[in-house]
This record gives structure tokens, C-alpha cells and sequence, in this order.
């Protein structure tokens, strides 16, 4: 009963913050523009943490480096609290592993990130594509869409570019990044 509160505070608090600093560093890759309410909530959820890191942790070649080390620090954080939950017995020098599996788990919560912008942008616009946040929904989704809709022809005026991205980062998921899963579960 006490595993099961503090694994439910673990995936409700801890995960989805490590999700909130690497959407943030995924924004200011993107160069998408936050002045909307979904950029916005991100700065100032993140900012108390991030703006004091960034006194140590300067950015590398223009990109957020301390949003980023902030998402794998609560990401490992996350792991060892759920690994322990789990009876994982923490022999010998397990750091490498650990972080390995944490990159992974990013790139994983990455591609669901997109999937998801994906998704409300193609929602959005069937319901109201001059919503606050489409611009921020188009700088993210915009990169990948791109080559797709050069390849893929528009079928009358119905873009199915948003659908194929959608398959093919869940295939990502399922075949690339669970082999990178295994092989870095097998390192701990």
C-alpha cells in the first residue's frame, strides 16, 4: 500500500515534471514562440528550477543545456524511485545504465510529445485553427510534416501527412526504442 502511494506520486509529480523541462527545451529548439497559454505555463512551472541552474549550466550552441540535464536528473530521479518500488537490487556501479535508460525514456516522452502536437494540431484544425497556441503547434509539428507532404499527395483537400507521422513514430517507439530499452535495462 505505501509502494503504491509513493509509485503514484512518482509517475503524477515526478515524470511528468522531467516531461514539462524537456517540452521546454524542445520549444526553445524549435525557436517556437511562447507567448501563448501553453508556452507560457511551461516558463513558469520550469523557471524556478531552470533559471538557477543556468548560473552553472550555460547554453550549448544556442540550446537550453539546462532544461535539458534538469529533465534527465528528475528522469534518473524517477527511475531509481520506480527501479527501488520494484525490488531492483542496486548492485555494483549501475550509473551508466541508468542513464542510458533515462535517455531513452526521453526520447520516448520526445516522440509522444510530437505525437501529441501532432494530434491537437490536426484536431485544432477541424475546430478552431486560429486557436493561441497553433502557432506553437505549427513550429513543432512543422519540421517533421514537412517531408512527408512533399512525398505524400494531398488527397483532394484532406492531408493525411499528420497520420503517416503518427504511425511512424509509433513504430519508432515500438521497434527502435524498446531495443534501446532492453539493451539499456540490461546494462543495470
Amino acid at each position: 500500500m505505501f509502494s503504491e502511494a509513493i509509485m503514484f506520486l512518482l509517475d503524477v509529480l515526478l515524470q511528468p515534471f522531467a516531461a514539462i523541462l524537456l517540452l521546454r527545451f524542445h520549444l526553445q529548439w524549435l525557436r517556437a514562440p511562447m507567448r501563448n497559454p501553453v508556452g507560457e505555463f511551461v516558463m513558469v512551472l520550469t523557471d524556478f528550477v531552470v533559471l538557477r541552474i543556468r548560473r552553472f549550466v550555460p547554453p550549448i550552441k544556442g540550446l537550453d543545456s539546462a532544461s535539458l540535464l534538469l529533465s534527465l536528473l528528475f528522469e534518473i530521479l524517477y527511475l531509481i524511485g520506480y527501479l527501488w518500488l520494484q525490488g531492483f537490487q542496486f548492485h555494483g556501479f549501475v550509473l551508466p545504465g541508468l542513464m542510458l535508460l533515462a535517455m531513452v525514456k526521453l526520447l520516448k516522452i520526445s516522440i509522444y510529445l510530437l505525437m501529441m502536437a501532432v494530434f491537437v494540431q490536426a484536431i485544432l484544425s477541424w475546430v478552431n485553427p486560429y486557436t493561441p497556441i497553433a502557432p506553437l503547434l505549427t513550429s513543432i509539428t512543422h519540421r517533421f510534416l514537412q517531408p512527408l507532404r512533399r512525398v505524400l499527395p494531398m488527397l483532394g483537400s484532406l492531408d493525411l501527412s499528420a497520420l503517416l507521422l503518427i504511425i511512424v513514430c509509433q513504430l519508432i517507439v515500438i521497434i527502435p526504442v524498446r531495443m534501446l530499452e532492453i539493451a539499456a535495462m540490461n546494462l543495470l
